[in-house]
C-alpha cells in the first residue's frame, strides 16, 4: 500500500488577533513538525514569535513565502509595495507534517480575486480552527465553521482562547457540529513561553486527530 502524505495543518481564525499564533507556538512546543506563516504582514514577525515561545528548533521554523511592512491584509500590503503574487507559485514547503499559520480570518483577500480559503482549498489541507471564548465568538466561528464545511475542507476542530466559557463551547459544538478541543488561557502581558508550555498539553487531542507525533518520537496513539 502506498504512503499518501499527511494534508498540512492549517491553523485558522475566526478574526485577527484571536490567538494563532500563540496556539501555532503551543502546537510547535509538541509536534514533531514544521511551521511557515506564508504571508507575513505588519511589524510583529510571527516565526520568530512561534520560534521564540515555543523553544523548537531553528532548523524546523520556514520562512514566509512573502513579509509586507504595512499592518493590512495581503492584498492591501501588496499593492502598497507593487507586489504581486501568482497563487500557483505560492507552493507549502514539503515536509512529513507542516503546521500553516493563516494571515487574519479565512476570508481575507491575499491578491486580486483570491482569498485566504482558495489557497486552503488548493493546498488540501485540515483545518484547525482558533476562536475568542468570549462573547461575540458564535457568529464569527459558525460563519467560519459554514464557509469551511460549504468548501468541502475538513476541520478537525476548534480551539478557543480565553476565560472557559462553557455555554459558547456547547453551542459551538450543537450548531458548529465539530469538537471544541480546547480552552486555553492568554494573558498578551504575562509570561508567554510559560503560557505556551502550559497550554501545549491540552493540544494533544487535535494532533492526535491529525496524526503528527510528538515532538521527542512519543506516538499520539499512546496518548
Amino acid at each position: 500500500m502506498t504512503n499518501r502524505p499527511v494534508p498540512p495543518l492549517f491553523v485558522a481564525g475566526t478574526d485577527t488577533g484571536v490567538g494563532k499564533t500563540f496556539v501555532s507556538a503551543c502546537l510547535m512546543h509538541i509536534a514533531d513538525a514544521h511551521y511557515w506563516k506564508p504571508f507575513q504582514t505588519g511589524p510583529d514577525d510571527d516565526t520568530r514569535m512561534v520560534h521564540r515561545l515555543s523553544g523548537c528548533s531553528a532548523s524546523r521554523m520556514l520562512r514566509p513565502f512573502v513579509s509586507l511592512a504595512a499592518p493590512l491584509a495581503p492584498l492591501h500590503a501588496a499593492e502598497r509595495e507593487g507586489f504581486v503574487f501568482d497563487p500557483a507559485d505560492v507552493i507549502p514547503p514539503s515536509h512529513p507534517f507542516l503546521v500553516i499559520e493563516g494571515a487574519g480570518g479565512i476570508m481575507v483577500p491575499l491578491a486580486p480575486h483570491v482569498l485566504t480559503l482558495d489557497l486552503m482549498v488548493r493546498w488540501r489541507v485540515r483545518v484547525l480552527l482558533v476562536a475568542r471564548s468570549t462573547l461575540g465568538t458564535l457568529n464569527h466561528t459558525l460563519l467560519t465553521l459554514r464557509a469551511l464545511k460549504d468548501s468541502g475542507l475538513s476541520c478537525l476542530g476548534v480551539v478557543m482562547v480565553g476565560p472557559p466559557a462553557p455555554h459558547n463551547v456547547n453551542a459551538i459544538e450543537d450548531f458548529g457540529g465539530v469538537p471544541v478541543l480546547a480552552t486555553i488561557p492568554f494573558d498578551e502581558s504575562g509570561d508567554l513561553r510559560g503560557a505556551v508550555k502550559a497550554a501545549a498539553p491540552a493540544l494533544k487531542p487535535a494532533l492526535e486527530l491529525w496524526g503528527c507525533p510528538l515532538a521527542g518520537g512519543e506516538d499520539p496513539a499512546s496518548f
